[in-house]
């Protein structure tokens, strides 16, 4: 077999292995548990209510929406890229307990949600979600969480919109990155049809910005969050969960007082500089005059 035969064939398989990756790329990144429309959503203890919004023919944002008496707020909770809120709506708890209502919604094609996925479809729901929401309830009271894969998504909403604050778990700067992190020889640019990129849309965020990361995160190094945390340095606040990984910041306490920490603070007032050592400069010495 000639050089020129081995070329041609690696050069096939380069082809196909960037085909498949392109057109197959839905089943690496998303992990989605389907529902039949009459699963009973089950949460003991948690007062709740299904909705289902029939956005256009064919597709269905189910979503539900946690709530308690005389809310400080509400907290739009945009999940992982895995299960249903079968799962995921366990975690509402850790909100209710601070005083604030949840909506939580399963992306198209996760749960009882319906429709073709893409970027810009998922982005298009959650907004028009965002709308329904604050027709209801003004956007000061408005929290946007993102975890994991539902970052990107936050950061998008809190581009174009006015919430109150921008929470993001075990952010990522882009799929794109992550991505080029396992398949460094593919034009990941050029392939992904869910690139995210969470660092463009941060540019544009106008309000608060927390970041909560784990140090020992093997999917998202904490190196991300530090990157992402430096793009609009001054209104965003880096947590850091020393020994967390990527998917298990919720059986930490210190997680459970970060947050708490978070949903209460008031906005800081503005520093006066004269009264702080933000602008101090030590006088530099006098040189003695030669004799």
């Amino acid at each position: 077999m000639g050089y020129l035969t081995i070329l041609l064939i690696l050069a096939g398989a380069y082809l196909v292995a960037n085909l498949v990756i392109y057109f197959w790329q839905e089943r690496f990144l998303f992990k989605p548990e389907k529902l039949p429309k009459d699963f009973e959503f089950k949460y003991p203890n948690l007062a709740f209510k299904e909705y289902n919004l029939e956005k256009e023919p064919g597709v269905n944002i189910n979503g539900i929406h946690f709530h308690i008496d005389e809310p400080k707020g509400v907290v739009i909770y945009l999940k992982g890229n895995s299960k249903s809120l079968k799962g995921w709506g366990k975690f509402a708890v850790d909100f209710t307990r601070l005083g604030f209502d949840v909506l939580m919604v399963d992306y198209r094609g996760f749960g009882k949600s319906t429709g073709k996925r893409t970027e810009d479809s998922i982005k298009d729901d959650l907004q028009y979600v965002y709308d329904q929401v604050r027709m209801q309830v003004p956007e000061k009271y408005i929290v946007l969480y993102g975890r994991s894969l539902g970052s990107g998504f936050a950061a998008k909403l809190a581009s174009t919109n006015h919430p109150r604050m921008l929470v993001l778990e075990s952010p990522y700067y882009s799929l794109a990155k992550v991505a080029k992190r396992y398949i460094p020889f593919m034009p990941v640019s050029m392939i992904m049809r869910f690139p995210i990129r969470t660092y463009q849309w941060l540019k544009y965020v106008d309000c608060p910005v927390k970041i909560i990361h784990g140090t020992n995160d093997k999917l998202i190094p904490f190196s991300t969050a530090v990157s992402l945390s430096k793009i609009q340095a001054k209104k965003t606040r880096l947590y850091s969960i020393i020994g967390g990984g990527h998917n298990n910041l919720h059986t930490f306490e210190e997680y459970h007082r970060m947050v708490e920490e978070i949903l209460n603070s008031k906005l800081p007032k503005s520093i006066d500089p004269s009264e702080t050592s933000l602008n101090f400069r030590r006088k530099k010495k006098k040189q003695k005059a030669k004799a």
